[in-house]
């Protein structure tokens, strides 16, 4: 495989089937999620941040909670699938750490190529900001995290100067973003992923690492180190990029770990698997305002 090549992102369920997490009649996502409660946690259901149907988030906030660091999480499936209702555990595993969190929807390929799924992202952060301290939040504390498809969008939306921009979201109010298993850096062209970029896109002109905001926050890139879906050299030669610009990062190579499971060790119940969600909550506490 090639170093840049990303192939397609499989869906959560894969994982959770290798782990028995299966039950009779319901699929293996559904079973981890079954599995998560939200007793003790404030959840909004569909916020709406935009006309489309597919533009709303499900907000996860601890009760009674006040001033709290807001994260929003993308999901991935290859632009062209996924859902927030499967990663209702990534929700509850951030709003059980005390932060307020959305995991948005966002419209998909190949309906909707980029940059509409990036907008989306943008604009379901201003959404999130101009409703945070209903929920608890703090509008100045900002954190945005996403895995594979996700995490380009997360660190596309917050490291290229245009899209908080456009959205009106203050480049100050965020503090931060994580990237988990995101392809970054790769070709394309030629790939199954194609029909979610332009008919003729050139990824110098797209592919997050090609246009770094020098005044970019910190950049946490977490890779799986037996991922065969996102090759992890994305996540290097977006560290390469984000260094280059000056802008603080931190590139884990996660041991055990591949494109799924990753994300799976997101759930508590499967922090076992590896410290993903460790290094997120430690990255957040880092960098969150005082």
């Amino acid at each position: 495989m090639s170093s840049r090549k990303f192939t397609r992102a499989a869906g959560l369920g894969l994982a959770a089937a290798a782990l028995g997490l299966t039950l009779a009649a319901c699929s293996p996502q559904n079973t981890l999620n079954a599995v998560t409660s939200t007793n003790g946690l404030n959840v909004i259901q569909n916020v709406r941040y935009g006309p489309a149907p597919r533009n709303v988030m499900d907000v996860y906030a601890p009760k009674n909670v006040q001033n709290a660091p807001v994260v929003l999480f993308i999901h991935g499936g290859s632009w062209q699938n996924g859902d927030k209702e499967g990663h209702k555990f990534v929700g509850v595993s951030l709003a059980r750490a005390g932060y307020v969190t959305g995991v948005m929807n966002y419209r998909l390929a190949p309906e909707h190529r980029y940059p509409d799924y990036v907008q989306d992202a943008a604009q379901a952060l201003k959404v999130l900001r101009d409703n945070a301290q209903s929920y608890g939040g703090n509008p100045d504390n900002l954190f945005v995290m996403g895995h594979s498809a996700g995490g380009f969008n997360a660190v596309e939306m917050v490291d290229n100067a245009r899209w908080l921009r456009e959205a009106g979201v203050p480049i100050s109010a965020v503090r931060g973003v994580i990237g988990v298993a995101g392809p970054y850096a790769y070709d394309f062209r030629g790939e199954p992923t194609a029909v979610a970029f332009p008919p003729n896109g050139n990824p110098d002109d797209i592919m997050p690492d090609r246009h770094v905001r020098p005044d970019a926050p910190p950049n946490l890139l977490l890779v799986a180190a037996n991922d065969t879906t996102v090759d992890p050299y994305n996540g290097v030669t977006m560290e390469a990029a984000l260094k280059k610009a000056g802008v603080p990062s931190e590139l884990k190579v996660l041991p055990g770990l591949n494109h799924i499971t990753i994300i799976a060790a997101m759930a508590r119940p499967l922090n076992f698997l590896g410290d993903t969600r460790q290094q997120v909550i430690d990255f957040i506490e880092t960098h969150k305002l005082p």
